[in-house]
């Protein structure tokens, strides 16, 4: 396997730095090559999609108890939704970063990493967060 030498003029791309996958021009690819790179990639990804999905969900649980007596309080759902989401984003986000060793793969290797990767990891963390949150009953 043919490996890449990090270029000595390498900066890190500015977040979120996505281009076209489909046929990028030249110089437009932007590619991650450190660990602590591609960790705040996926931590910033995750944050925004865990944030998105969280802040949905607080949206419906505002609309659904508009008219009940827990009115005066229902401004604290999206703050303590927030907070959750932030809280389990952290958690994910540093986990496939870290933990799963994804970064330090790519950077043992001396290989590029696409900035979508990172995107696509934080996609992966939003549909199982979804998929969780349902309870799945056994068929025996």
């Amino acid at each position: 396997m043919a490996t890449q030498v990090i270029p000595l003029d390498y900066k890190t791309p500015p977040f979120p730095s996505l281009y076209s996958p489909f046929r990028p021009l030249r110089g437009q690819a932007q590619y991650l090559f450190y660990t602590g790179d591609v960790l705040r990639f996926t931590l910033y990804w995750t944050l925004l999609f865990y944030a998105g999905a969280h802040l949905t969900a607080a949206l419906c649980a505002v609309v659904l108890q508009w008219r009940s007596n827990w009115r005066k309080i229902l401004w604290a759902a999206p703050l303590l939704y927030t907070v959750v989401a932030a809280l389990q984003a952290l958690l994910a986000g540093s986990v496939v970063g870290l933990v799963d060793r994804l970064g330090l793969v790519f950077e043992a290797g001396s290989f590029k990493m696409s900035t979508w990767i990172p995107f696509i990891w934080a996609v992966i963390n939003t549909l199982v967060l979804i998929l969780s949150s349902f309870t799945i009953q056994g068929g025996l």
